[in-house]
């Protein structure tokens, strides 16, 4: 992408780009002045649009260049170069055909992500250049280009999405290399290092806090997202044909958003869910504000689907301020749950299927952590297990017999009981025979 900066040494402007592998820098003779800016801004788009069209002509926007006659060389008809790199197709080309071969089993939502990404990023970097032109130091220094620019709020671009942006780029990158017999750069890029999303599902205390306080309207609908874990796609687009009071439960079959319906995010995500007591108890409370011929569980007072952005932003943050509960989005009702129900010592297979996991590597991954600081044992069930096990009788020993109870002596008692046996001591072994012999007939 064209960038303009400005000369130290003369104060003047000049535009730095990348064309076909090549970083280029075009100097002018303009000062450094707002208007002068907007000049050559203008002209760094024209660039990158150029560049991104593959109808860029370096000697027509830059005729006094050195580099002009460089790209006009390589571009001639017949050239070793341009033959080369005609045997294989641009990442504009390439890109296009692996979105046209993956988009079938793609959502919605993420294939317009996709085609947003590929037309604001990838393409306008990566877009002219022959898969065999693009390098390591191209992938490096697109990705240092991400990481200076200003997101949201003058904020840097973070580590996990640079990593997304990479992840596409590298996708497209390792495909088309692989089909036209070439080694991919990308693969020896390792992803950056992520800052570790933080987990902070609520307390028992905290969930009856949120439920209590909640508008009544919501109460059902954060009781059942805080009990079963349930996303927020899957609780909006809840429907009351997927509810079951017969048999104490309800199933996950699709989810809801702005863009509409759609599937549920995995296969192992579309599941039959348990209704324990409160969740029972909170649908029937929601039937209570069930509009005629609405189908949704969880609706707006109009009968739509609720929203999520709206629900987040007026409901939900709303509340926790009002509890001073710290800020956290809505998808910690699902970690809250998921905590909730290991601590309970649930199994994890079940813990798993309910949440719609298809394994519990997540769980012990992400959840486990939490579970001895609510259960707040930390190994002492296991150890007050061990004692029992250990110290109990091996089976078909005898208990032994109990032994009388010693009776208590008192001091004068203690007294002469010592001196009587000073005296047996000084008793010959005949003598002592006697005394016990006769002991013996007195009792």
């Amino acid at each position: 992408m064209a960038k303009l900066r400005v000369r130290p040494e003369t104060g003047t402007l000049y535009v730095d780009f990348q064309f076909r592998g090549v970083r280029c820098r075009e100097q002018t003779a303009l000062a450094d002045t707002p208007a002068n800016r907007r000049v050559v801004e203008a002209l760094a788009k024209r660039i990158d649009r150029e560049i991104a069209k593959g109808c860029f002509d370096y000697g027509r926007t830059f005729p006094d260049s050195p580099r002009a006659a460089q790209f006009r060389t390589t571009d001639r008809p017949g050239d070793a170069v341009s033959v080369a790199r005609n045997r294989t197709p641009t990442f504009s080309d390439f890109a296009e055909t692996w979105v046209r071969e993956n988009s079938p089993k793609w959502r919605a939502r993420y294939a317009e992500s996709v085609r947003t990404t590929l037309d604001r990023i990838l393409l306008p970097a990566f877009g002219p250049l022959p898969l065999d032109a693009i390098g390591r130091g191209e992938l490096l220094e697109f990705q240092a280009g991400i990481a200076e620019r200003r997101g949201r709020g003058g904020q840097t671009i973070s580590a996990k999405r640079i990593n997304k942006l990479m992840m596409l780029a590298k996708s497209i990158l390792n495909e088309g290399c692989d089909r036209h017999g070439l080694t991919s750069p990308a693969r020896m890029i390792k992803p950056l290092k992520q800052k570790r999303t933080e987990v902070m599902p609520f307390t028992v205390e905290e969930v009856k806090l949120l439920i209590a306080r909640v508008r009544a309207d919501f109460r059902p609908y954060l009781t059942v997202r805080l009990l079963t874990g349930l996303r927020t796609g899957e609780a909006d687009g809840l429907q009351w044909t997927d509810v079951d009071f017969d048999k104490g439960c309800f199933q996950v079959v699709r989810t809801h958003s702005r863009d509409g319906d759609g599937q549920p995010k995995t296969q192992s995500s579309i599941r039959t869910v348990p209704m324990v007591p409160q969740v029972r108890q909170a649908f029937e409370q929601q039937k209570a504000y069930a509009l005629t011929g609405c189908a949704w569980v969880f609706h707006s007072r109009s009968g739509n689907p609720i929203d999520a952005v709206n629900f987040t932003n007026r409901i939900w943050y709303p509340l926790l301020r009002n509890l001073g509960l710290k800020r956290r989005p809505p998808y910690h009702m699902r970690h809250t749950a998921a905590t909730l129900m290991l601590a309970a010592g649930e199994n994890p297979e079940w813990v798993a299927s309910t949440l719609g996991h298809s394994t519990t590597e997540m769980l012990f991954r992400v959840y486990s952590r939490f579970v001895p600081n609510l259960t707040r044992n930390d190994g002492l069930a296991y150890a007050g297990l061990m004692h029992a096990k250990l110290n109990a009788s091996p089976p078909n020993t005898p208990t032994p017999a109990k032994l009388p109870a010693t009776p208590t002596v008192g001091s004068a008692e203690m007294s002469d009981l010592t001196a009587a046996l000073g005296a047996l001591k000084s008793l010959s072994a005949e003598q002592l025979a006697a005394v016990v012999a006769l002991v013996s007939k007195s009792n």
